[in-house]
């Protein structure tokens, strides 16, 4: 018994080493981190990760700044800046925009939370309200822009990652408004054209929308501070060689906010830009992440030995009590390794493209990214299902349904509660730049029940296919993990290379559909299921070895990718 519960154990050493270094990372030099709910104006509950420095007092009180995360993030995405600006002696509160998060839905309301998120940073004794700063990631820009709009002489500077005044949903900058701003927009951001209205991020300096920003007649020079910082009309332009996704986790980018805020807010602790410890806590959550998926395996494996679970063990084959399962050989391998990998990757753009204009956030289906997901996942779920009678047959399991459910329920809810404790002990999630798994609030789990369905209707039968075309037990551990990891990924891998292939070579991503709008998002969205669809395959894989079904690991992997997706993303209707 004790063997069987020895994954498990790893797991949780795992988990423990990861949360253990990151909550040391984010706590350094006597930082606290404190979870915060408040009211907003209309009464909607906000939520925040306030950063506290020990310089932080009532009777001493410290710069304050609100940072801000972007679309389909949260709190936790910027805390390579919060740690780093809590580091140098600022109060740092950390915001979930309106409907991300634990903050209330919908998204985009009440500017974002922007405003709610100002005022109560200026509530705090302990904030300087002479010297507050605002740091906003893409939306997370508007989100800050919002709050300088609402409360105009209540900040001091500004910097915004990846973002832009003006249309969609910010107010036009001008060389007055906002108050002192950097702007820090990478050379390959997929999203120059949304932000300011050029093809391709390297020719920002020729937008007119940013001139009018800089009061300038001509191409704005990077690295250049126009105006003048004592009358709040100071701008600079950082111009990194990254993409947009990776500003939230650039020691180049962290370190152009620190520069700036250190010229235009007063007070805090002076240190060097390159003093930058925050990617430590990424290696602690990742860390932490991986054990968590070691977790449940180990949960599995020891919760199969108990009598409950008895009748989901491995048949004998030895004995002929089962036939041995045989899976596609030679050219028929190949067709559908082929065609597994590569049919999500081409349904990709236009099955996003289908969820976003016909399945729209509604009371039912909040959530207008998981909708756009739901209706990727049911098209190769029929795709799948056409393809299953060319698939090598297998002896169908009696009496399994049940017990199935209940050892993924179980296995899914113990890694539910390491999170729980991780978050409780260590204030963390699991995570890895973009790649991140967080508790669901209660309106997300009953937001997850709505999407359970479809999610795991699409694994049951992926998967069931996935095994009966490579899984055997005569195959090498090794080669039968890596077959069925390529097979879900590989797909995206090469649609991602080639998008940013291109990126690199032109300046900006093919656009292989007439609306140009949904594929720098899809895309950068496309980059996480990377990972997730490697954990599935990975779970899929152990636990068909152990049992010889491939429906224990597909209803893990469906509760497991509702709750990602739900948690992660934003929920634009009311619920």
């Amino acid at each position: 018994m004790h063997r069987k519960w020895s994954l498990a154990i790893a797991g949780a050493i795992l988990i423990l080493a990861g949360a253990g270094l990151a909550y040391l990372t984010q706590t350094s030099d006597g930082i606290q981190i404190r979870d915060v709910r408040f009211a907003g104006a209309k009464g909607n509950t906000m939520s925040a990760l306030l950063y506290i420095p020990p310089n932080a007092t009532a009777r001493t009180p410290a710069p304050g700044i609100l940072a801000v995360h972007g679309y389909i993030n949260s709190r936790e995405t910027q805390d390579g800046f919060a740690i780093e600006f809590a580091r140098r002696g600022y109060v740092v509160l950390a915001l979930d925009q309106t409907g991300h998060g634990y903050s209330d839905p919908p998204a985009f309301a009440n500017g974002f939370g922007g405003p709610d998120g100002l005022a109560y940073l200026r509530s705090l004794d302990i904030v300087d309200k002479n010297n507050i700063g605002l740091e906003g990631h893409s939306m997370g820009g508007w989100t800050v822009l919002a709050a300088a709009t609402a409360m105009p002489n209540d900040y001091k500077s500004m910097v915004l990652e990846g973002s832009s005044t003006g249309k969609p949903f910010a107010a036009e900058g001008t060389a007055s408004w906002p108050r002192n701003v950097a702007l820090v927009f990478a050379q390959y951001e997929e999203f120059s054209d949304l932000m300011w209205g050029v093809g391709r991020a390297r020719e920002v300096t020729q937008s007119p929308k940013l001139w009018a920003l800089f009061g300038t007649q001509g191409p704005v020079e990077p690295g250049r501070v126009y105006g003048d910082i004592a009358q709040g009309t100071a701008r600079v332009l950082y111009t990194p060689d990254i993409t947009h996704p990776a500003e939230h986790i650039s020691h180049q980018a962290i370190g152009y906010s620190l520069d700036w805020f250190a010229k235009t807010l007063q007070g805090g602790t002076p240190r060097p830009s390159d003093d930058q410890i925050w990617f430590r806590k990424e290696i602690g959550t990742l860390i932490a992440l991986i054990g968590f998926v070691v977790l449940l395996l180990g949960a599995f494996d020891g919760l199969l030995e108990s009598p409950m679970f008895s009748h989901l063990r491995l048949p004998e084959i030895a004995d002929g009590s089962a036939p041995a399962p045989v899976a596609a050989s030679g050219r028929r391998w190949t067709a559908a390794f082929v065609l597994s990998a590569f049919i999500p990757a081409l349904t990709y753009y236009p099955a996003f493209a289908l969820g976003g204009t016909f399945v729209t956030p509604s009371a039912y289906l909040p959530q207008g990214i998981t909708n756009q997901i739901m209706v990727w996942a049911v098209i190769n779920a029929l795709i799948a299902l056409a393809l299953m009678p060319f698939a090598p047959k297998r002896a169908s399991r009696t009496g399994i349904i049940g017990p199935s459910i209940l050892i993924a329920l179980a296995t899914v809810i113990v890694g539910y509660a390491a999170l729980w404790l991780a978050d409780l002990a260590f204030k963390i999630d699991f995570r890895f730049w973009i790649v991140a798994l967080k508790l669901m609030s209660a309106k997300q789990f009953l937001i997850f029940l709505i999407y359970l369905i479809p999610l795991t209707a699409f694994f049951v039968i992926s998967l069931h296919l996935l095994h009966r075309n490579f899984s055997t037990l005569g195959a090498g551990r090794a080669a039968l993990y890596l077959t069925n990891i390529l097979a879900l990924t590989l797909g995206l891998i090469v649609l991602l290379a080639l998008q940013y292939g291109t990126l690199w070579l032109s300046g900006k991503l093919f656009n292989p559909l007439p609306d140009p709008g949904f594929v720098p998002l899809s895309t950068i969205i496309a980059i996480q299921f990377v990972p997730v669809f490697a954990i599935c395959a990975v779970i899929a894989t152990f636990t068909w070895r152990r049992t010889g079904s491939s429906l224990p690991g597909a209803l893990i992997c469906g509760l497991f990718v509702t709750w990602y997706v739900v948690a992660g993303t934003a929920t634009q209707a009311a619920f």
